[in-house]
């Protein structure tokens, strides 16, 4: 659903065609392809997000599908948080992908050894 329409496959240009049958998932699907557009700006020329969010906030919280509504009444309640992700170009992903990798190696290990092993491994991974 969050790919440009000219980079999809003719199957999940089949499947998003039959998806769009229902009204329902006709509002979800247009409703994420506007979020995915607007954080995939971030960083870009396109710094004042604010208005755009705003609106996209307003269009979600009165769509009524259920879910859609509630995940904009959690990004309304985080505002400040979501507006300063909106106007930065700053990511901690790579951190946050290292933090993961360790963490899913220290539970596989879970009971097996101590902090060298886990240290040896963590540095192998690398």
């Amino acid at each position: 659903m969050v790919k440009a329409p000219e980079a999809r496959s003719v199957e999940e240009a089949e499947v998003i065609r039959r998806i769009s049958q229902d009204s329902e998932a006709v509002v979800v699907s247009r409703l994420v392809r506007r979020f995915v557009d607007l954080v995939r700006r971030v960083g870009t020329k396109a710094r004042n997000a604010g208005p755009v969010f705003q609106t996209w906030l307003l269009e979600a919280k009165r769509c009524g599908v259920r879910a859609i509504e509630t995940f904009a009444a959690g990004h309304e309640q985080d505002g400040a948080a979501v507006h300063a992700a909106l106007r930065t170009g700053w990511s901690n992903a790579q951190t946050e992908g290292q933090v993961t990798k360790l963490k899913l190696l220290k539970r596989s290990m879970y009971g097996r050894g101590n902090l060298d092993l886990l240290r040896r491994r963590f540095l192998l991974a690398s």
